[in-house]
C-alpha cells in the first residue's frame, strides 16, 4: 500500500520524538512540525485507522510495527542522504532539506544502489 508523504512525515517525526523523549503527544508532534494541534489530531485519527499509530487513553501516540518499519526506512533515507550530500559539498541546511523530499520520491532500487555506490567508495573500489 503507497502511503502519502505527510503520513511518512509524521510517522517519522513520532519515531525521532520517541527516540528523543520516550513518550510522544499531539502536542509535540504539532510543535515539531509547526503544525496546529487540530490539524495533527486529523492526521493521528487516519494514521491509528490506517493501522500505523495506537494512541492511549491518556493521549500517548506509538508506532505500530507496520508504522515503525515505515518511520524507519524513511528516517534512514533521510539521514544517509542528508549525509552524502553532505559530503559531497552541499551545505548541511540544504542537503537536510533536499533529504527529507528525496526519502518519499526515491525507489528501493535506486537508494539501494546508491548505498551500495557510497559504500563501495568508503571501501576503495
Amino acid at each position: 500500500m503507497k502511503i502519502q508523504e505527510s503520513s511518512e512525515n509524521y510517522l517519522e517525526t513520532i519515531l525521532i520524538l520517541n527516540q528523543r523523549n520516550g513518550e510522544v503527544h499531539a502536542i509535540d508532534i504539532a510543535s515539531a512540525m509547526s503544525f496546529s494541534k487540530p490539524s495533527v489530531s486529523i492526521a493521528m485519527k487516519k494514521l491509528r485507522e490506517n493501522g500505523y499509530v495506537e494512541i492511549t487513553g491518556e493521549g500517548h501516540i506509538t508506532l505500530t510495527p507496520s508504522g515503525r518499519e515505515i518511520a524507519e526506512r524513511i528516517y534512514e533515507r533521510h539521514t544517509f542522504l542528508s549525509a552524502w550530500l553532505t559530503s559531497i559539498g552541499v551545505t548541511p541546511t540544504v542537503a537536510a532539506e533536499d533529504a527529507c523530499r528525496m526519502e518519499h520520491v526515491i525507489s528501493a532500487e535506486s537508494f539501494d544502489a546508491i548505498r551500495r555506490f557510497v559504500d563501495e567508495k568508503k571501501r576503495g573500489k
